[in-house]
């Protein structure tokens, strides 16, 4: 059963810039997308935000113009999941990869240069994007399908 679709994959090749599409990502088990800054191990190895989340969150700003996938440094824009609701231990079967959802939302790094809160004051990445842990590698590209496992 499908139940979302991947829209953009991102990457960012240093720490602290945001991130840019690409036309697939190659992830590693244990690891997360490979030449990605934020790869390594632990829980936070995969990043997503939905077009939901994204839309929602021009509609309370207005126009944000130039804030489309990647800029709100998630590695994998989707769409047709809340993905906020789905819980900590749901196995995602995304493109060839099987990832596990590890963390939901993250502290804000406005205080660290985030410039999305820079200049909107907020993000809706803190709230409402999910991270992952790598359980099976593979390739993920855009138009992908997203299934939840369990």
């Amino acid at each position: 059963m499908i139940n979302g679709k991947v829209l953009s994959v991102n990457i960012s090749e240093i720490k602290g810039v945001i991130k840019h599409p690409v036309e697939y990502v190659e992830l590693k088990e244990d690891f997360g997308i490979i030449g990605d800054s934020h790869s390594g191990p632990g829980i936070r190895q995969v990043s997503l935000l939905s077009i939901e989340s994204i839309k929602k969150f021009e509609e309370l700003k207005g126009n944000i113009d130039g804030l489309c996938e990647g800029k709100f440094a998630e590695n994998i824009t989707t769409e047709g999941l809340t993905l906020y609701e789905i819980p900590v231990g749901t196995k995602l079967k995304i493109g060839e990869t099987i990832q596990e959802v590890s963390q939901i939302g993250k502290k804000c790094h406005a205080d660290q240069g985030c410039e999305i809160a820079k200049r909107f004051g907020t993000c809706c990445m803190p709230k409402e994007g999910i991270f992952t842990i790598v359980l099976k590698g593979g390739i993920i590209k855009a138009g992908d399908s997203i299934e939840i496992l369990n």
